[in-house]
């Protein structure tokens, strides 16, 4: 990161006296368009640029626009429902409290994919022609370090419900990248301490070959080795391979006591075949995390994963978010990052508010601000009224405090323990840890 987001910070504090930006009135309807498709089609009012045209720099035109650049396939398409659902709940209530700026916040849909495909940069070059603010997304660590440049060198705004690669911390990103989500020092912290509560003295680790593995691999060993148990063996592997034999034979010769396995979709058969090699979840204990802990594939391994822990960043999301979100997706099943999600959209509006703008890097030269520092709001409407009354607000979300420092990370963040229970259901009883990065 620069040192314009350290400066940006005691700007802030010096001017937090002075009255804030409220928002006027506006009609409850959103201009949306979802694009599952390659090829998407606008609607209402959202801004566009002649299709192949070079994305201009951003500039303020009075609506919010947001993209989204969330997984509807891929690797962690199961990751995309809570997330989208998140985005679309949070726009509905800012737009049924007035809006941003006194008009609708806009939204445009995009699939990330994975990176296995270059969808995520097809679609970022669809989302800046069409002149978005801010886009939410990606999910996939892998794929956002493959636009990051791309979307803050045309001024817009980045912020992640879901990316929890560390490199992110120190990437020179015009202080135009934020996360919602912890960085893995915080995941693979619990998750080593879960490890050792549970009296296991050696692990074997077997990891995806992305800077998501990588991270989490990196600050689970610190974290276990820290507490004097034993690594004996880490194996790297490709997620886009049809075979894991090589990799677990390793892992079975190394003879660990638990299992760690840090991967994505391709887990699934990856576990089998721990199965097949006789070091299954029934002989020894195995821990996921939050890229394949609700991995549809592996979910419906069904009794093979029974007693199976893993961790997933994230608060717990109180009873009434589920409620709500349900309204906005009655399919959904799980909820992982839809309160992060929702966090990210809330924030931007607020951002824009407070700027009196919806230019990209306007907004950016305020999320901290929204963040941090003045009386606590929860909803978007509270902290409006707030801002209306010339009163400095902080925001507190849905997935925590969401303070964010000044790298864009959030200082405090909550990780949730899990259980797989039989037929390869999650138990509803969840073990929160919260901590300061």
């Amino acid at each position: 990161m620069t040192s314009v987001r350290t400066w940006r910070m005691l700007a802030a504090i010096s001017a937090g006296s002075l009255a804030l930006a409220a928002c006027g009135g506006a009609s409850d309807d959103t201009a949306t368009e979802t694009s599952p498709g390659p090829t998407p089609t606008l609607t209402g009012s959202v801004k566009a640029s002649p299709s192949g045209s070079p994305a201009p720099v951003n500039e303020a035109d009075g609506t919010l626009t947001i993209g989204t650049l969330l997984p509807q396939t891929g690797s962690l398409s199961s990751l995309g429902p809570p997330e989208f659902a998140g985005v679309d709940l949070a726009v509905k209530e800012i737009n049924e409290a007035g809006g941003v700026l006194g008009k609708p916040v806009a939204k445009i849909d995009s699939d990330s994919g994975d990176t296995k495909t270059n969808l995520a940069s097809q679609s970022v070059d669809r989302l800046l022609s069409q002149d978005v603010d801010a886009i939410v997304g990606a999910a996939s660590s892998g794929v956002s370090l493959t636009v990051i440049e791309k979307i803050t060198g045309a001024g817009v705004v980045q912020i992640s419900p879901a990316n929890t690669s560390p490199e992110f911390t120190d990437f020179p990103d015009k202080d135009l990248y934020f996360r919602t989500a912890p960085s893995d020092t915080l995941q693979g912290r619990i998750l080593a301490d879960k490890i050792t509560a549970d009296g296991v003295a050696s692990i074997g680790i077997l990891q995806l070959q992305d800077s998501y593995g990588t991270g989490l691999t990196e600050f689970v060993t610190k974290s276990f080795e820290g507490a004097n148990g034993e690594v004996v063996e880490t194996v790297v592997y490709d997620p886009a391979a049809t075979t894991f034999s090589a990799e677990v034979s390793k892992i079975k010769a190394a003879d660990p006591a638990a299992i760690v396995l840090i991967g994505f979709e391709e887990s699934a058969l990856v576990i089998q075949e721990l199965v097949k090699q006789g070091i299954g979840p029934q002989t020894k204990e195995l821990y996921l995390v939050d890229g394949n802990l609700e991995a549809k594939p592996v979910q419906a391994l069904g009794d093979v994963i029974e007693g199976v822990q893993g961790t997933t960043p994230g608060a717990e999301a109180p009873g009434d978010f589920r409620e709500r979100l349900l309204k906005v997706d009655p399919a959904l099943t799980a909820f992982p990052y839809a309160g992060e999600s929702y966090d990210a959209v809330v924030l931007l509006a607020l951002a824009a508010e407070v700027a009196k703008s919806d230019a990209g890097k306007a907004i950016g030269a305020k999320l901290m601000e929204v963040s941090a520092g003045g009386e606590k709001c929860t909803t978007f409407k509270d902290c409006v009224a707030l801002a209306k009354a010339g009163t400095d607000f902080d925001y507190d979300g849905i997935s925590g405090p969401v303070e964010f420092d000044e790298n864009g990370d959030p200082t405090e963040a909550s990780v949730g323990i899990y259980t797989y229970g039989k037929g390869g259901k999650l138990l509803p009883e969840v073990e929160y840890k919260s901590a300061k990065l």
